[in-house]
């Protein structure tokens, strides 16, 4: 008797609809340049309900899974493939989506948008990683181009994003000062801030221009919605800003300003995975969640305030026999 797997999914069925379970039938392929994942865990962020509201077009059209980063186990690959082979583990931000988002226990994706994953790395903070840490190393090596012995402002290095991209700076040479409540600022100073300062001062970018010498800081990326009116007081003249929540430009002090958007980017991503695996980056789940509360787990990333980014696990596919 031949069997049909059946695979639980977590996503919209309109957009703007509330996330629910669905089964979805076994996905077709892999086509010459793609691979077949079973998924172990996949990340939550508020990028996916931005994804449900359909402001963000990740290449699929509703009904559909959500999820734009997954770390899993590859099953079989495509003809042109040579990198993976099944068995091999990986993880990734593929997009765009070729058949459904991540948020389900097996999913089709583009071979070259996943990446080795690290021995030793859990799969919970494998699924939470690509995306946070392309848009600090986007926003830290492109965007602001930070050099060795520049300083730089993180506002919002609470966060997950915010907190790599502390380190990554750190890694570059930079010397860094942060923003961050009480209940993260040490593990702030634990990623290599020079020094941290309390946002909810609100006086706060005149103590980063005193860290500075008085005139301000080279560089900053600001990681907190609507924070670049802030962080834009901090920076030097001629100095640069950049910004991940798409806050507009902020005038004044004759500052460049850059919005980053995360992109997908299979070389970047393996060099950050390796720093993850050799310990020199470290990320902490803040919450882990089975697939069939994934409404809980957006509501709670998008709420924040969980210590840690949001990861869903999966559970391994469901067989059926064909009637």
């Amino acid at each position: 008797m031949k069997r049909r797997i059946v695979v639980l999914a977590a996503g919209v069925r309109e957009i703007g609809g509330p996330v629910e379970l669905f089964d979805l039938p076994e996905p077709a392929g892999p086509g010459p340049g793609e691979v077949v994942v079973d998924v172990e865990a996949a990340g939550v962020g508020n990028w996916d309900d931005i994804v449900r509201s359909g402001a963000w077009d990740v290449g699929l059209t509703p009904p559909t899974a959500l999820g734009v980063e997954l770390a899993g186990t590859v099953v079989a690959v495509g003809s042109n493939v040579r990198d993976f082979r099944p068995g091999d583990e990986v993880l990734g931000h593929p997009l765009p989506l070729r058949h459904q988002g991540c948020w389900a226990q097996r999913v089709v994706v583009d071979a070259a948008l996943v990446v080795a994953k690290p021995p030793g790395v859990s799969w919970e903070t494998a699924a939470a990683f690509p995306v946070p840490a392309l848009t600090a190393e986007q926003a830290l090596s492109e965007a602001l181009r930070v050099a060795e012995n520049e300083t730089l402002l993180v506002h919002g290095a609470g966060g997950t994003t915010g907190g790599l991209a502390v380190q990554l700076a750190v890694l570059r040479g930079a010397r860094v000062i942060a923003t961050a409540g009480p209940a993260s600022a040490d593990r702030v100073v634990r990623a290599g801030a020079a020094e941290v300062v309390d946002h909810r001062d609100r006086s706060w970018p005149d103590r980063v221009r005193e860290w500075a010498g008085g005139a301000g800081v080279d560089t900053a990326l600001s990681a907190v919605p609507g924070g670049s009116a802030d962080a834009v007081r901090a920076v030097r003249e001629g100095g640069r800003l950049a910004t991940i929540t798409g806050d507009r430009r902020s005038a004044g002090w004759g500052v460049g300003f850059a919005d980053v958007y995360v992109r997908p980017d299979s070389g970047q991503l393996t060099k950050l995975s390796a720093l993850l695996g050799e310990g020199r980056l470290s990320l902490s789940v803040g919450l882990t969640m089975p697939l069939d509360e994934a409404a809980a787990a957006l509501d709670r990333a998008v709420r924040g305030g969980n210590g840690g980014p949001v990861v869903l696990r999966t559970e391994s596919t469901k067989e059926w026999p064909d009637t």
